[in-house]
């Protein structure tokens, strides 16, 4: 029996992987569609083309990292800490950023398709600024950009150091707490 749910989820994790380790450019369909033990012709039919796939797996992975991350405004160093864990946990959603900025958008908002998860970050970052947690002279969009590329400074885009899960704990610990403190006094308001 056919099941064509099973089917397009097992075409997203094999495109994750593909697109990840490949690109968009570099992604063959024929890889895709051996890994999901579907044919390329599903691929087409679920998704319209190769592009629809990396769309589709794309915003998918997105999608978890902005809600498995909640923002509380009030503690921007949490979630920067937050964030470096889920990108530790899940390289894969850096990687396949980091294609889309390179074959796809070069420059502006690389996610437009979540402006309502962006809106509700800001606001929790405008919140904060007026309860005094964060420093009111910073615009909160520049906030939020800083804090989520902090969080991803030894992401697998990282240009010194890329992390593994498998790095000592002790050393996950360490970057974790400089990336703490670092955000907190960015984001801090002058005394």
């Amino acid at each position: 029996m056919y099941d064509s749910q099973a089917t397009r989820r097992r075409l997203i994790e094999a495109g994750t992987a593909e697109f990840a380790a490949h690109g968009i450019a570099g992604a063959r369909v024929d890889r895709i569609a051996v890994n999901a033990r579907a044919n390329k012709a599903q691929i087409y039919t679920h998704f319209g083309s190769k592009d629809g796939l990396f769309d589709a797996v794309f915003a998918e992975n997105v999608d978890v990292i902005i809600n498995s991350v909640p923002i509380d405004g009030q503690d921007l160093p949490g979630y920067a800490v937050r964030l470096y864990d889920a990108s530790l946990a899940q390289p894969e959603m850096v990687r396949l950023a980091t294609w889309a900025r390179l074959e796809r958008v070069p420059v502006g908002d690389l996610v437009t398709d979540f402006e309502d998860q962006t809106a509700r970050k800001l606001q929790a970052i405008v919140d904060a600024q007026r309860s005094g947690h964060v420093d009111p002279e910073l615009d909160p969009s520049d906030v939020l950009s800083i804090v989520t590329t902090m969080a991803l400074t030894w992401s697998p885009a990282s240009l010194f150091y890329a992390v593994t899960d498998g790095d000592p704990e002790a050393d996950h610990d360490r970057r974790r707490r400089a990336l703490a403190e670092t955000v907190r006094r960015a984001v801090t308001p002058p005394k």
